[in-house]
């Protein structure tokens, strides 16, 4: 009954996937996971990886995305999803959240809670969506520092470091080239420029910088969506849909509460709904009831719903 209650697959040999993923020539793919039930619809589909945003998770805590999360609720979050997939999970990890030995406290946490990687930014703390304007980076010396720390404090040498920088929208795609540069020199796996507009950008950044490379393609903000098979044949390594499934949700829950208060009744929204047996078969209801019978001793109803 390997995998039943917590994933198979040990932390190390996620990281070891992850890494191979990243120079298999083949993109990463890495939807959003709001919680662990869509960490395993994820997997279940067959995507590579699994990606925990920021700014998604403050969304759900009902906060912006200003960095008032913390260290502890991020870990934590994040470790409930990793704990139920056999895929990797890369993490938003904002600025470190805090100094250089913060960023290296916060290395050595995700390591801990089973998470395959996670990715540092360059803007000041506290930060904002990379999306947002008025943005603020620091000196790339400081950033650098930053990833140093990080760096030093890994303890599983296949635990990944990504680099962001938000530069491209701040002083210029040349400055984030350069910025990449200098991150990928202090040790970073894989490096994540925020916001590039344009396709012409991506192919640009690529031609410049020479190891694995993030994409973000996020709905509603400054980057044209691109296919991942366009961003692989640019040579893009892995590619990140931060929000995607949280505004999915949120846009049927609010269509669906819309109606029941306009006419007191969901019934006309049963066609979107997960149903009740699709939702069991997701949470492999039938292997834990095979698991023990005297402990698991619940029986599953037959039903339509």
């Amino acid at each position: 009954m390997s995998g039943l209650i917590a994933a198979a697959t040990s932390a190390s040999d996620k990281r070891i996937a992850f890494r191979r993923g990243l120079t298999s020539g083949t993109i990463q793919r890495l939807p959003g996971a709001i919680n662990p039930l869509t960490a395993k619809l994820i997997q279940e589909i067959g995507f590579e990886g699994v990606y925990v945003s920021g700014g998604a998770f403050s969304a759900g805590l009902g906060l912006p995305d200003i960095g008032l999360t913390t260290l502890t609720e991020v870990v934590s979050h994040s470790r409930q999803i990793a704990g139920v997939t056999d895929l990797p999970v890369l993490i938003d990890a904002d600025t470190g959240f805090g100094e250089p030995m913060s960023a290296a406290r916060t290395v050595l946490t995700a390591e801990d809670a089973g998470i395959a990687g996670l990715h540092l930014e360059d803007q000041v703390n506290p930060k904002r969506c990379g999306h947002l304007d008025g943005k603020a980076i620091v000196p790339t010396d400081e950033m650098v520092r930053r990833l140093r720390a990080a760096v030093t404090a890994r303890r599983d040498p296949t635990f990944v470091i990504c680099a962001r920088t938000d530069a491209a929208g701040i002083n210029g795609i040349d400055d984030a080239i350069e910025r990449a540069k200098a991150y990928a020199d202090a040790g970073a796996d894989l490096i994540f420029t925020e916001a590039l507009h344009t396709e012409d950008e991506f192919e640009k950044f690529r031609a410049a910088v020479d190891i694995p490379l993030l994409a973000n393609m996020t709905e509603f903000g400054k980057s044209q969506l691109i296919p991942a098979k366009t961003l692989e044949d640019i040579g893009y390594n892995a590619v990140i849909y931060p929000v995607t499934t949280l505004r999915l949700a949120m846009g049927a829950i609010e269509r669906g509460l819309r109606e029941i208060h306009a006419t007191g009744t969901q019934e006309g929204q049963l066609d979107q709904m997960q149903t009740r047996s699709r939702l069991y078969e997701l949470l492999e209801y039938e292997r834990y009831n095979e698991f023990d019978s005297g402990i698991f001793n619940f029986r599953i109803e037959e039903s339509g719903s």
